[in-house]
Parts: C-alpha cells; sequence; structure tokens
C-alpha cells in the first residue's frame, strides 16, 4: 500500500496523467491469499480434534471487489479415524460465500456455505450411515469488532452424529443441527488484539443412551500479537458438557476413544470436551 501511494505522488509530481491511468487500470479486483499455521490443539467449536495433540494447517483464499468469495482450508486430525478404525487424518473445507458493508455504515453481513469433508471416511457406526461429511449454510451480521453468526446443516449427518439411541444403530438424520455464535475481536494497537467467542451447539435428533446431550455452549477467550513474520496467538476453550470420562469410558457424549489397530477395542477414552490452552502461530501471505 505504502509503495503504491509513493508511486502515485511521484507521478503527480512529474505531471505524467498517462502514467497514473496506467497504474490505476492495473488495479485489479481480484485478492489471492494463502495462509499457513500451526496450533498446539485443533479445537473446533470447544471441541478438540486432535485429542490434544498439535496440529498443521493451511489454505487459499480468493476475494472480489464485489464482495464474492471462495476458499479452500485443511487441517490434521484424528477423531474421524479413531471413530471409524480406518486411516482418515485430514480435514478439507471448501466454502464460498458474499458479504459486503450495510451502505456507509459500520454494519456489515455474510452469506455462504461451507463443506467440511474427510477423505477416506465411510460411516461412523456399523450399519448405520452418519457421515462425517457435512454441509452447513450460514449467515453473520457485524458491526466493527463484534459479530454474531447461524450456521446451519443441510446434509443429512452432522459430523457423524445420528439419532437415536447410542448403540441400536437407529439411522436417524441430525440435519437440521445448528450452532449459534457470537464473536468480538479488537485490536489494542502496536500488534497486539485480543479476542472473545461464545456459542451454542445444538445436534438435532440426537438421543442419548447412558451418556450426556451432545449439545452444549462452548467460549473461548484470547490474545493475539503480530510478530512481523506471522501472529502468535494464546487462547483458553471449554464447555459446558457434563458427564464423566476416564481412560476405560465414561458419560460424556464426548469422551472419546484412540483406535489401535490390531486391538480387540478402543481405548484410551478422552474427555475433548475439557477446557484446554491453545497456542498457535499464523502466517498469511
Amino acid at each position: 500500500m505504502k509503495k503504491t501511494l509513493i508511486a502515485a505522488a511521484v507521478a503527480g509530481a512529474l505531471v505524467a496523467p498517462g502514467v497514473v491511468l496506467a497504474q490505476a487500470t492495473a488495479t485489479s479486483p481480484h485478492t489471492f491469499t494463502a495462509n499457513v499455521g500451526v496450533v498446539s490443539d485443533y479445537v473446533f467449536r470447544g471441541i478438540s480434534q486432535t485429542k490434544g495433540k498439535p496440529a498443521i494447517q493451511g489454505g487459499f483464499d480468493y476475494s472480489h471487489s464485489s464482495g464474492l468469495y471462495a476458499g479452500t482450508w485443511l487441517s490434521s486430525i484424528s477423531w474421524v479415524g479413531d471413530a471409524q478404525a480406518r486411516s482418515v487424518p485430514t480435514e478439507i473445507d471448501l466454502y464460498a460465500g458474499f458479504k459486503n458493508t450495510i451502505g456507509k455504515t459500520d454494519f456489515g453481513y455474510d452469506v455462504g456455505v461451507i463443506s467440511y469433508n474427510y477423505p477416506g471416511s465411510k460411516d461412523t457406526i456399523a450399519n448405520a450411515s452418519a457421515k462425517a461429511d457435512t454441509v452447513e449454510v450460514y449467515g453473520a451480521l457485524s458491526w466493527k469488532w463484534l459479530t454474531v453468526k447461524y450456521s446451519h446443516t443441510v446434509s443429512d449427518h452432522f459430523v457423524g452424529w445420528y439419532g437415536g439411541a447410542t448403540g441400536t444403530n437407529t439411522n436417524v438424520n441430525t440435519r437440521g443441527s445448528n450452532y449459534l455464535e457470537l464473536n468480538a475481536a479488537y485490536d489494542l494497537g502496536n500488534g497486539w488484539g485480543i479476542n472473545g467467542h461464545v456459542g451454542k451447539q445444538e445436534v438435532n435428533n440426537y438421543i442419548a443412551s447412558g451418556a450426556t446431550d451432545a449439545s452444549y455452549v462452548d467460549w473461548k477467550i484470547g490474545v493475539t500479537k503480530d510478530v512481523g513474520f506471522g501472529v502468535v496467538g494464546l487462547a483458553y476453550s471449554d464447555t459446558d458438557n457434563k458427564g464423566t470420562c476416564t481412560q476405560a469410558g465414561g458419560t460424556s457424549a464426548y469422551c472419546w476413544s484412540t483406535y489401535v489397530p490390531g486391538g480387540t477395542s478402543n481405548i484410551n477414552f478422552k474427555d475433548v470436551s475439557r477446557g484446554t490452552a491453545i497456542l498457535s502461530f499464523t502466517k498469511t501471505f
């Protein structure tokens, strides 16, 4: 941005309108960016996707000056592979939408669709077609540093949850599951920023059997620092999910196990909804 302003000033001083015009018309309405990052724990809506272990992440984005955008984002994960006793190490998200400001105000809006994909995954449980792959539509309203967003599941299942009592293989879909969230991100200056989040996940048609409800509230608070070559972040995330969880099992809907190839059963159950601190580093190109 600074280089562009300097070039324009020089062109004006030299009284070269043709140069200025050529520079203006060279400005493209298309923007392409890429990002890469690492996190100490990949937490999505308060639930760890890596059982407390680090993840590497990255993506590509395209945006148009009109407000149209599209992109893809990837992350290493572990939960799908553990649930399905197979190798499913990656989550691939695809999304597209439209966002813009509302007139000449501080208000804005964002509408779009996102698909969460887990290549190599099949049915989450035997004899039931509860797919991990999920499609959601979303809408958001923003004001300065505040954003409220609503996401609604339009695929048959939401990240592998299925309706009916646990263990009965009752193939009731969980379409209509939804997530309402409020996010805040405030710039403190000098590269520092603070952020906060609270959300409510509703898992539609889920019927617990010896386990707590899969719906819950999550929250997060964090701080970021732009160090020049990237952004470092530290956050704390937690949920109000109830139930117990031990290495042998538990009553929490988010007491998830680790699959051991060749083993007779899943072992090492862990509460993936518990409070955790997250250290991150991201770089945008």
